[in-house]
C-alpha cells in the first residue's frame, strides 16, 4: 500500500472546483469532495486501477463524468498532481 500525496497545485484545483460547484449546488460540491477522497484512497490500494495519462509516466483517474485526477505512481507515493474537469485543455501547451 502507497501513500497518497496531493500537491499544492491539485489541492488548489479542487477546491477552485469544489468552490464554483458550491455556489451553485452545495450538495454536490459535498458529493464530489467525497469521490475525490474516495478514489485517492483507492490509489492506494490499487495504483495502476485508472487509465494511462496523456503525459508520459501519470495516469488518469475518473472521478467524476466532468472531472479527472491526475497522478504519477512513484516507487514511495502516489503523487495527484492535478484535478481537471474533463473539456479542460490537457496536457497544456
Amino acid at each position: 500500500m502507497l501513500p497518497v500525496s496531493w500537491s499544492a497545485e491539485s489541492f488548489a484545483d479542487l477546491e477552485q472546483i469544489l468552490g464554483y460547484i458550491a455556489e451553485r449546488n452545495p450538495a454536490a460540491a459535498d458529493r464530489l469532495l467525497a469521490i475525490s477522497a474516495e478514489t485517492a484512497e483507492r490509489l492506494s490500494e490499487h495504483p495502476y486501477l485508472y487509465r494511462p495519462g496523456r503525459v508520459a509516466g501519470t495516469r488518469e483517474g475518473v472521478i467524476h463524468p466532468n472531472y479527472i485526477i491526475v497522478y504519477r505512481v512513484g516507487p514511495s507515493v502516489i503523487d495527484i498532481m492535478s484535478v481537471l474537469h474533463a473539456r479542460q485543455a490537457y496536457p497544456p501547451g
